[in-house]
């Protein structure tokens, strides 16, 4: 079977977060520009997909002015030395039934690591304009050391002001213009 190549629909995808602050409860937030591709090796299935994602940091949002500003500044993401995040998965593995795993490269600050997240397959359907699409769900943690998000700040009693984990749920939806 032939090789289908399907774009992100960002008008259908979000893509957010969630850390811990001051250890009693999370901040959430979201990117709200994005773009992406999907590329399936197989006509009749997405096992062996590839994901690939942009992310533009400027887009942060945690509905906080001040703090998305924070976010930009180079105590955190440093958005003008690093105005994206990019992700482009190695594997996308089924498991069973509608769970995948997908691994990639995930660059955060020039710095790339190999991420695992929990994907959801929502299905495939075809739209009242004859597009198909396919959503996913995908989740999963990572470490904000590991791509240099430092916070050095310390609460009165030692702990710190943000969690090392960030949360992330996306929920996306790719096109694909095959009639």
């Amino acid at each position: 079977m032939a090789t289908r190549n399907w774009t992100l629909d960002p008008a259908h995808s979000d893509i957010g977060f969630n850390i811990k602050h001051l250890v009693i409860s999370n901040v959430r937030g979201s990117f709200n520009v994005f773009s992406g591709t999907l590329t399936t090796p197989q006509h009749d299935n997405f096992t062996n997909s590839v994901f690939s994602l942009l992310i533009d940091v400027y887009s942060i949002d945690t509905n906080n002015r001040d703090r998305d500003e924070h976010l930009k500044s180079p105590d955190f993401f440093n958005a003008d030395a690093f105005p994206q995040i990019e992700f482009k998965s190695t594997d996308f593995e089924h498991l069973e039934g509608d769970d995948y795993k997908l691994t990639g490269q995930l660059t955060v600050k020039g710095i790339t690591k190999e991420v695992t997240f929990n994907v959801l397959f929502g299905g495939e359907a075809k739209d009242g304009f004859g597009i198909m699409r396919a959503g996913f769900e995908i989740n999963g943690i990572i470490n904000r050391n590991d791509f240099d998000i430092h916070a050095s700040d310390v609460t009165e009693a030692g702990g710190l002001v943000l969690g090392e984990d960030i949360k992330l749920h996306a929920n996306i939806q790719f096109t694909n213009d095959i009639k």
